[in-house]
């Protein structure tokens, strides 16, 4: 038996909350592959930036790009036994902000350390990420009703995102809270249709425009953390986050 922490993430007036939520698995939702180990590393904020990546491929995705992504993404998921549909999303991200905001610098490392910590790679519950991007069940935190050491955040958005009509809820694989999400989601597919909380290509995507907000340079100490603490104000997270996209740039490291 093992715990998973999934970490809801949302600014209201210009506070983060921060929401950790202790959920037993089953052996049966465990990974076939394990995971690759992620060394725990504590830096203080400013003084270090993860390694660079392996590069997701060059410019804006498009229909010819789509077989050289999905060839990226295996060889990516083979040295770090994260799941290539997954990383597809992340690199799919990297992809667009290249184009969208260059000087942002985001690599898919540091969205797979931030997905690593909010869903397990959009794992949470057991829960699997199809074809199409979209996981398998619907991600969906707890309800944010003013309980103990929870903020009260009531309802924003009639319960669309959330199923919830009476309070807030972070949902998806990398937990925006509707408010949040209706700010910065954003279409990864490029087809016009309404973005998905619950699609991780579309994730990832609002997750790298969220994190880019902070106008920074994320290949620098400065901009990383910046935008990490960003994200979520507690340094403990940044520094989970900077272990995991760290391990991952380490394992495929860019050439």
């Amino acid at each position: 038996m093992t715990r998973l922490a999934l970490v809801a993430t949302l600014i209201v007036a210009g506070l983060v909350l921060v929401l950790t939520i202790g959920v037993t698995r089953s052996q049966r939702d465990e990974p076939d592959n394990p995971p690759l180990p992620v060394p725990d590393q504590r830096p203080q904020p400013g003084v270090a930036v993860p390694r660079q990546a392996l590069p997701a491929p060059p410019d804006r995705l498009n229909a010819s790009d789509q077989a050289e992504l999905d060839a990226w993404a295996q060889k990516v998921a083979a040295a770090t036994s994260v799941s290539p549909r997954v990383l597809a999303g992340y690199g799919k991200a990297e992809m667009w902000m290249r184009s969208q905001q260059p000087g942002c610098r985001i690599s898919w490392a540091m969205l797979a350390g931030v997905g690593r910590v909010e869903s397990q790679h959009a794992g949470f519950g057991g829960a699997e990420v199809g074809a199409d991007g979209r996981v398998s069940k619907p991600i969906i935190g707890i309800p944010l009703d003013g309980s103990e050491g929870v903020k009260a955040v009531p309802d924003t958005d009639d319960g669309k995102l959330d199923g919830d009509q009476q309070w807030d809820r972070a949902v998806g694989p990398m937990q925006f809270l509707p408010a949040t999400w209706q700010r910065h989601a954003a279409r990864a597919a490029g087809d016009g249709a309404q973005p998905d909380p619950q699609n991780i290509d579309d994730a990832a995507l609002t997750a790298a425009r969220y994190l880019c907000s902070s106008g920074g340079d994320l290949g620098t100490p400065d901009g990383w953390w910046k935008a990490v603490l960003t994200y979520n104000q507690s340094v403990e997270y940044g520094q989970d986050v900077f272990s995991g996209a760290d391990a991952y740039a380490a394992a495929i490291p860019a050439p």
